[in-house]
């Protein structure tokens, strides 16, 4: 009688192994398997990281082995099981892969598929299409769109972290860093007794030391003493945590009138400030999105304020980029100045703290949570509801979706976009010139990496997709694409997210901006929180005070009793330590430990990956060697491959 021999590895996780029955079955094309329980004697089965191998015998030959049939059944209590694989080895000789990584929950099963990604196109099997017919029809079952709050990307249907589905929960140890974070913070941040100080003004900007020198780096350390100078100011619309919104400005907005005169003592060329326009110098950031928002009211005893200014920044005959002028609201008037370097020290001072401010919002709502985080969580909702585990696309971006679904729902529970092509984007704002703004290392480091995905992605791409005729008739990422457009997007053509995707280069394309999107852009905009965000006054999270609407007026005093109180400057301070931290199992990009691809020639592809951004990490290294302001957030040693933080 045939005999085969079954080998099951046990994910490494907490409380992945199990102690109830579990049975294999095996579906071949020339018949099916009895029900064989797995189980050695005198052996604990199943263990947390165990690989365990087992004999099986089946009555009569079963053909070629399509499906491999794991069911488990309630030994005492019901405890959820982590299967990562199975490997047969056939009664020939042969060794085949059924790669898994998924929870077996209650008295659930699973039934698996050989790990050769494959096209529906590829499937002319009747069983092995109805498999994939299945799994889908399960899987949007599971995974439903929910609108979250009106005029935001559709977000999963589930009200609390436990209502998701098993296989994108966190991992025990990783919602335990998640609730621990926070409380780690505040102890080694030593920030305890300040906690519960609200309505209680800092005596002065020193005084912030208090709860910011027990944890610093060498940005933090420079960011503390330089803030108020206007190089630091400028330099961090480049390299800080929201290096999106600085645009060149080749002719100035109606609502802000600023004239040569206004600004001539900060022009260095000798030029009017047209003309200073019109050799590409002036550069503008608007943040008109905020104009019209209601201030948080979530603290009755306390009045908080926002404002929605522009600022108009210059670059030097250094190439350095420094504010030349600042207006605090939209409508120019004469209630609302336009505040320049050669006003009161603490007039500019002051404006330049609104403008932080305003960043710090924009910053958290729409370049992080919504261009990143949102935007990450619709490719995964889309991507399990159209693409079966075996489609090659699935394969590729299921390690880049990874927790991204239950973090937001975390931050839906507890807490609280645009698709663009990184180089086109940065064109767009009329940054892309290395010339002309040679210091904007985000430009320079994402564009590395960025090409090194799509280098990648065309790779895989190519693999699978022999022609553009077959990625436009592959209805499984048609699907998914129109997921993505129709649900995810609301269905806008403003988003810029096409409905169907036609050609292999327009697929690389997409699939670049899925992984930069969850890898790169959101380390861009996270990791360096706690960098350029813990020095309170360079980062006010909220403003007690109104902006000043006269020059001559602002004193220190007002000054620190519009910025944050001491409890709500260490609910930040804690805010942005946390979100700032790695995790102690991080994934970086280019890591794939699971191994949902089994053929040689994508492995190839993800090794000469691997080897590119080996370089990349090498480039930016030696860039950053005697930099007092070091740029490493896109170094890809430095990038989870996913939104999970």
């Amino acid at each position: 009688m045939p005999s085969y021999t079954v080998t099951v590895a046990t994910g490494s996780q907490w409380f992945a192994g199990t102690d109830d029955y579990i049975y294999l079955s095996l579906v071949g094309s020339a018949g099916c398997s009895e029900k064989h329980l797995l189980d050695k004697p005198f052996y604990n089965d199943f263990e947390r990281g165990a690989v365990d191998s087992y004999d099986v015998t089946v009555d009569e030959e079963l053909g070629d082995i399509q499906l491999v049939k794991i069911e488990k059944r309630k030994y005492w209590i019901h405890d959820d099981w982590y299967l990562k694989y199975i490997t047969l080895k056939t009664p020939y000789g042969d060794y085949i892969e059924f790669p898994c990584y998924r929870w077996i929950t209650g008295e659930g099963e699973i039934v698996l598929r050989d790990g050769c990604a494959k096209l529906a196109c590829d499937d002319q099997i009747h069983i092995l299409k109805q498999h994939r017919r299945k799994e889908l029809e399960t899987r949007q079952k599971q995974y439903r769109w929910m609108e979250w709050n009106p005029g935001f990307p559709l977000s999963i249907d589930a009200k609390y972290h436990k209502d998701l589905p098993r296989d994108i929960q966190f991992d025990s140890e990783k919602g335990v860093d998640f609730v621990l974070n926070y409380s780690k913070a505040m102890e080694n941040l030593f920030i305890n007794r300040f906690m519960h100080m609200f309505q209680s003004s800092w005596s002065d900007f020193a005084d912030f030391e208090k709860i910011f020198v027990k944890i610093s780096n060498t940005i933090s350390e420079r960011v503390m003493k330089h803030w108020q100078e206007d190089l630091m100011f400028g330099y961090q619309f480049l390299n800080g945590c929201n290096p999106v919104l600085i645009q060149r400005c080749t002719k100035l907005p109606k609502k802000f009138p600023v004239t040569t005169e206004m600004v001539e003592c900060s022009l260095e060329r000798e030029l009017t400030l047209e003309q200073e326009m019109e050799q590409g110098n002036i550069f503008i950031v608007d943040f008109e999105l905020l104009d019209g928002i209601d201030a948080n009211k979530t603290d009755p005893c306390t009045l908080q304020f926002l404002a929605a200014p522009i600022c108009l920044l210059y670059k030097n005959l250094a190439n350095k980029i420094v504010p030349i002028a600042i207006q605090l609201n939209q409508v120019p008037g004469d209630k609302n100045p336009i505040f320049l370097p050669s006003d009161a020290k603490y007039d500019w001072l002051l404006a330049k703290i609104w403008v932080r401010s305003s960043d710090f919002h924009v910053h958290q709502t729409i370049t992080h949570l919504l261009r990143t985080h949102l935007v990450s969580e619709v490719f995964g909702i889309a991507m399990y509801r159209q693409l079966p585990a075996v489609h090659p696309i699935f394969k590729l971006l299921v390690a880049h979706v990874r927790f991204t679904i239950a973090i937001n729902t975390k931050a839906r529970e507890q807490l609280i976009c645009e698709y663009g092509l990184f180089d086109k984007a940065i064109k767009a704002r009329g940054m892309d010139s290395t010339e002309d703004i040679p210091y904007y290392f985000y430009r320079d480091d994402g564009l590395l990496v960025w090409e090194a995905i799509k280098t990648f992605t065309a790779e895989v791409v190519g693999i699978y997709y022999k022609s553009d005729q077959v990625v436009a008739e592959d209805q499984e990422l048609q699907d998914f694409v129109k997921d993505v457009y129709v649900y995810g997007m609301r269905g806008k053509k403003t988003s810029g997210f096409p409905k169907s995707i036609k050609t292999r280069e327009k697929l690389s394309e997409y699939l670049t901006v899925v992984i930069f999107t969850a890898s790169a852009q959101h380390a861009a905009v996270n990791f360096g929180q706690y960098d350029w965000c813990s020095w309170i006054p360079n980062a006010p999270p909220t403003m007690r005070a109104p902006p000043p609407t006269a020059k001559g007026v602002v004193t220190i005093e007002q000054i620190v009793d519009t910025l944050p109180d001491r409890g709500r400057s260490c609910w930040h301070l804690g805010a942005v330590w946390a979100l700032s931290q790695f995790q102690d199992n991080e994934l970086f990009l280019g890591m794939y430990p699971e191994e949902h691809f089994i053929e040689k020639p994508v492995k190839e592809a993800m090794a000469r990956f691997r080897k590119n951004l080996d370089t990349i990490v090498s480039v930016i290294a030696e860039r950053n060697k005697n930099k007092k302001l070091p740029y490493y957030y896109l170094s890809p040693d430095r990038i989870p491959n996913s939104v999970a933080i």
